[in-house]
Parts: structure tokens; C-alpha cells; sequence
């Protein structure tokens, strides 16, 4: 268990995820959270973090800082999703190794599973066959970070584990119009033809994909629990093990933004994966179970969005 006093960074702590880490540490009455923000610390710099790391050494490190983006940011930068990615992971996993530190648990994405998995997908089928093709870089940097804490353990007999979230959503998404992820691109769309009194909305693909949501508040609960209660090589998925399709997500979107258009739908776009559901019932088992219903965050999160400076942005 962490000690309340526990030194604990976060990385990425202005991201959804890190943000909802810091709050539920807070929340829990952790309150020796150190944090920096990326002008301060630029992960990608190996030197920058090994001095980041000998200065301070923290007892325990959420590894919650990525590069990320949607369908389209993902296909256009692969390269750079590859080399920031595994550049940034690598110099802390390794830096907390060298400094002693007690625990560190890594934030992977549910992607890392190969395209045709089984479903709902298990901990153990990562790397039985091919990724898909559209995030395969960002999915290999994820599978080798997750890989380095289980050498390390088995290497160094550390205590370093991997968390693998599904599709997430929640207060400080990022709303970008082409490089956001499904959910909130939705609430930003749904937003402006509202505002625009615009008789239709058009969507990307026919619809029928399957995807599951999760809370952002509700994984940093569980990050939380697993850094407490979980030791092991293994990933362990967080979701809710629910799933809903494209369509009847955009229709929830919608009525929760107040939009009463049209939807349409553009079928020369491409689907993705046609479905992404984890198996949740490791979480399960080691006592954990999530909060938050979907048509309720999706109100939270669209109350983030008309409070957040960025939806001005172009």
C-alpha cells in the first residue's frame, strides 16, 4: 500500500488521464504528489529525466504521459507516435529503476490487442497475431513499455505493472476537431450544429463498429487500486465490459448536447476495428467494478466542454 506521505509522481498530469489520477490521489488524501508540466520536463530527453529523477526520487510513479490521438492523427504521424511514445516511457520506466523507486504502474490503451482478437478480449491474447493497421505505431510503443516492466521485473525483481485502458472519455479531452478520439469529436460536432442550426450532421463509416467507454474518473479509481492491490507481469484491463455501437453512441451524444438534426453517414470513411470490447473480469476478481454509466459521463463531460477554453479553438 502507498503510505498518505508517499512521494508519487504523476506524468502527465495535465492530460484526461493524469489530471483524473492527481484527483483521485487527492481525493484518497495522498497529498505528496509532485508533477511537471512539459516546458518543465521534457520526457523525450533522456538527460532531462535522469536529473528529474535523481533530484527527486519518487517512491512511486503513474506513467500516464503519451502522445495520442484519433483515427486520422494516428495514420498522418506515424512515425512521430512510434518515437515520442517509446522515447518517453523508456527514460522514466528506466530512470524510477535507477532511483529505487518502490512501484511504478504504466498506462498503455486497449489497441495494443491484435485487430482480430477474441472478444471480449483477455489480458493473455496481446501478441497472438497482427495489430491493426491504423495505430500500429502507437500500439507497438505501448506493447514495449508494457514489456520493459515485465523484464524488469523478471530481470531486476521489480514491482512494475501495466494498466490497459478501453476507449476513454471525461473532463479535459482534447476537442480538436481532426485529432480527437471518437466521443469527444462527437460532443464538439453535435455542439457546433447546434449552434450553427445545421439540418444535418455527418459521421465517419456506416456505424456499426462496437465500442466501450470508460469514465476517465472511474480508470484513475482503478489505477489507484491496482498501484494498492495488484503485483504481477500481466496487464489488467479496465473497462466496463459493455457495449454499444457507433450509431447508438452518436444518437446519445446528440440528445445529450440537445442536437435534433439529421445524422448521416459517410461510408467511404473507414470503420476501424469492428469491435473492442475487453474482458474486465481480472478487475473484477481483484475487487474493483466501475462507477459511472455512460449517458452520465457523457453529461459530465459535455459540462467539461462548454466550461473548456479550448472548444474556441481552431
Amino acid at each position: 500500500m502507498m503510505e498518505k506521505d508517499a512521494k508519487i509522481y504523476v506524468a502527465g498530469h495535465r492530460g484526461m488521464v493524469g489530471s483524473a489520477i492527481v484527483r483521485e490521489l487527492q481525493r484518497q488524501g495522498y497529498n505528496n504528489i509532485i508533477t511537471r508540466t512539459h516546458k518543465e520536463l521534457e520526457l523525450c530527453r533522456q538527460e532531462a529525466v535522469e536529473q528529474f529523477f535523481a533530484a527527486e526520487k519518487p517512491e512511486y510513479v503513474f506513467l500516464a504521459a503519451a502522445k495520442v490521438g484519433g483515427i486520422v492523427a494516428n495514420a498522418e504521424a506515424l512515425a512521430d507516435f512510434m518515437y515520442d511514445n517509446m522515447l518517453l516511457e523508456m527514460n522514466v520506466i528506466h530512470s524510477a529503476w535507477k532511483n529505487g523507486c518502490k512501484k511504478l504502474e504504466f498506462l498503455g490503451s486497449s489497441c495494443i490487442y491484435p485487430r482480430l482478437a477474441p472478444q471480449p478480449m483477455p489480458e493473455s491474447c496481446l501478441l497472438t497475431s497482427e495489430l491493426e493497421k491504423t495505430n500500429e505505431a502507437y500500439a507497438l510503443a505501448k506493447i514495449s513499455g508494457l514489456k520493459y516492466c515485465e523484464f524488469l521485473n523478471r530481470q531486476y525483481g521489480t514491482d512494475y505493472i501495466s494498466v490497459m485502458p478501453t476507449n476513454l472519455y471525461g473532463p479535459n479531452d482534447n476537442y480538436h476537431p481532426t485529432h480527437s478520439h471518437v466521443l469527444p469529436a462527437l460532443i464538439r460536432r453535435f455542439y457546433e450544429a447546434k449552434e450553427a442550426g445545421a439540418a444535418s450532421v455527418t459521421c465517419w463509416g456506416d456505424g456499426t463498429p462496437l465500442r466501450e467507454f470508460l469514465y476517465v474518473d472511474d480508470l484513475a479509481n482503478l489505477c489507484v487500486f491496482l498501484m494498492n492491490n495488484y503485483s504481477g507481469n500481466e496487464t489488467v484491463n479496465a473497462g466496463t465490459g459493455k457495449e454499444l455501437t457507433i450509431k447508438a453512441l452518436t444518437e446519445l451524444v446528440a440528445k445529450v448536447v440537445g442536437y435534433e438534426g439529421e445524422i448521416l453517414w459517410d461510408t467511404s470513411k473507414p470503420n476501424g476495428t469492428p469491435r473492442k470490447l475487453l474482458d474486465v473480469s481480472k478487475a473484477k476478481k481483484l475487487g474493483w467494478q466501475y462507477k459511472t454509466e455512460l449517458e452520465e459521463g457523457i453529461r459530465l463531460t459535455y459540462k467539461d466542454f462548454l466550461e473548456n477554453p479550448v472548444k474556441a479553438e481552431r
